[in-house]
């Protein structure tokens, strides 16, 4: 009975210092982590971000890009800062699930030592092949690639990425066989798509619609379960041939596991008003991104499920990277 006492005392002292911690949350400078250098769609949604809860807050906001190690090194640091709130994370979730199975040594665990906050906005890829290649739709291709095995390749901005994993999923559910031919970033990639040098490409809807426009590139599909607003008319590839195919990064904020709850929801609620602003909605879209901006829990069964996804496509492929 004593213990029991004690246990509901220590529980509700938790509680009510947790209360306290959102009550006074922010007092200080909050720092906003980016893993890769400026200038890309983390930087981008991490500066909007930063912006907003400076404007809402009135305390300073900091954006610090730690690049490298393929958004280790950043992400790490976070994982291992104080759990108060005031380092948060902008990363893509399925990359660092990704980087979980791949890296046979890796300094952190995305599910263990990271709290997501918000599932900010999704991304959908396209499939784009060069002219060249004679398929003018994702059947075709898969027919193209039955009939010619090991014949054709697919680029990547890097092994391990979303690109290269939705690549080797395309080959899983296809039951084809295509060569990986990694780039280091997506840059190299297009420009030897482009000429001809690899056949295909998982890219961005930003990097490769402008080839597509040009007549340079031809578009297949979108890589997400829905369409892209940017793309009216242009099919899936679940539509267009796989059923349930889905490779589409997706970027969120995260804090150090332990945060207190009431600081999380207070962040996800301030974060989702932000990119609920229509002028943020509209500038977030023209760079192909579309809002999500949901509750915690949901972004939490998300980073398991993709956990899930990805580590048994890794497993099945046998890539791993030291």
């Amino acid at each position: 009975m004593r213990f029991c006492w004690r246990a509901c005392a220590a529980m509700l002292a938790f509680g009510a210092v947790q209360d306290v911690a959102a009550q006074e949350y922010p007092s200080k400078p909050i720092k906003v982590v980016v893993p890769y250098p400026a200038g890309g769609i983390t930087d981008i949604l991490g500066r909007i971000i930063a912006q907003g809860l400076n404007q809402s807050w009135g305390h300073p906001v900091i954006v610090e890009n730690r690049a490298g190690a393929a958004g280790n090194i950043g992400t790490d640091h976070v994982a291992k800062a104080p759990a108060d709130g005031y380092t948060l994370l902008v990363n893509s979730g399925p990359t660092m699930v990704i980087s979980a199975s791949l890296y046979a040594k890796l300094a952190y665990d995305p599910i263990r030592d990271l709290a997501p906050v918000i599932q900010a906005v999704v991304l959908p890829n396209i499939l784009v092949v060069h002219p060249s290649v004679p398929a003018r739709s994702v059947r075709e291709l898969i027919a193209l690639a039955k009939s010619k095995p090991g014949k054709l390749n697919f680029a990547s901005a890097g092994t391990g990425t979303v690109g290269h994993m939705a690549g080797e999923l395309f080959k899983i559910m296809a039951g084809i066989n295509m060569v990986h031919v990694p780039y280091k970033g997506a840059a190299p990639a297009v420009t030897d798509l482009l000429g001809g040098q690899v056949d295909l490409f998982f890219d961005t809807i930003v990097s490769s619609l402008p080839h597509v426009k040009a007549g340079k590139l031809r578009l297949l599909a979108v890589s997400s379960i829905k369409g892209s607003p940017l793309l009216p008319g242009v099919p899936t590839i679940s539509e267009a041939g796989l059923s349930g195919f889905d490779a589409s990064p997706s970027f969120g904020v995260f804090t150090p596991a332990m945060t207190p709850r009431p600081v999380i929801s207070r962040l996800n609620e301030e974060i989702a008003r932000i990119l609920n602003a229509p002028a943020i909605r509209q500038r977030l879209e023209s760079q192909g991104a579309e809002v999500a901006a949901g509750p915690p829990a949901d972004f939490s069964q998300y980073m398991r499920e993709q956990a899930e996804k990805w580590g048994k496509v890794i497993r099945e492929v046998g890539v791993k990277v030291e």
